[in-house]
């Protein structure tokens, strides 16, 4: 059987294979493999097939809403009118909102971008006995694994 678990890189994985070996699964039989982390900056403009739920749009539009009223209103008192004051409320208001939101990812966020709670950075691999299933499933959990699977073959 083969038992898959993925851990953070921290003692507690040294702590797991430790107990492993104790219970008499040798060195050969078990495999630890770090993952590489993404490094990719995100894209600011999302596509139709991939998208990661930051958007550019909406503050962009509640702001362009909000001018357009205000433009409107305004553009019966002013020379060129109501019309034509409100587009230019709404273009200005779409073009404030877009760049508070653009400042903000690009700037504040940057800082902050990390994953958050816990990520996986290492798989561990055992090959085992069936009768030895339990308690490596028992070991790996109490050394804090974040997940755990098996498989017959």
């Amino acid at each position: 059987m083969q038992i898959f678990s993925t851990y953070e890189h921290s003692c507690y994985l040294e702590l797991a294979i430790t107990a492993l070996e104790q219970i008499g699964i040798g060195k050969a039989q078990i495999l630890a493999v770090p993952l590489n982390n993404r490094v990719e900056e995100r894209r600011l403009f999302d596509t139709l097939h991939r998208a990661d739920g930051i958007s550019l749009f909406d503050k962009g539009a509640a702001i362009g809403t909000a001018f357009s009223v205000i433009g409107g209103s305004v553009g019966f008192i002013l020379e060129w009118g109501p019309i034509l004051w409100a587009l230019i409320g709404a273009a200005s208001g779409f073009i404030l909102g877009f760049l508070i939101d653009y400042f903000i990812i690009k700037v504040i966020r940057k800082k902050k971008r990390q994953i958050k709670g816990k990520k996986s950075e290492v798989v561990l691999v055992i090959n085992c006995t069936k009768n030895q299933v339990e308690k490596v499933e028992k070991i790996l959990w109490e050394n804090l694994a974040l997940g755990v699977a098996k498989v017959e073959g």
